[in-house]
């Protein structure tokens, strides 16, 4: 596996956590869309979150533990770092790219139905 990988696996999502909310509240969005945007993908409740986010989890067991992933993801589609997200065979990887692309859709201005892949 890549080394760029496991470096960002063993990141704690509590490290990227504030910087995904950063940069939705720039653009005018806030911190309640982007954890209702978290448990949509990953199926954490609220609760379920805070306390990920309280235990320092890295990012590998974040997503390994993810309680439901969202079947409607495979809807997620476009480029996040140059790289289209349909096409990262990584799986824990994809994953983490899944949500990176539904932020930058809130901070683009989308809808939440929109980015929540709403029929």
């Amino acid at each position: 596996m890549n080394n760029n990988f496991q470096r960002i696996y063993k990141m704690s999502f509590a490290r990227v956590y504030p910087e995904y909310i950063a940069k939705a509240e720039r653009k005018g969005r806030t911190k309640a869309e982007v954890d209702e945007i978290i448990c949509w993908l990953m199926g954490y409740s609220q609760e379920e979150l805070e306390a990920q986010l309280e235990k320092q989890t890295d990012i590998e067991t974040f997503v390994a533990e993810a309680p439901q992933l969202n079947p409607l993801r495979s809807l997620i589609k476009g480029v996040v770092c140059g790289v289209r997200v349909e096409d990262i065979e990584e799986p824990t990887m994809r994953e983490i790219r899944y949500l990176d692309k539904l932020i930058d859709e809130l901070a683009k201005g989308k809808t939440m139905e929109k980015i929540l892949r709403k029929p």
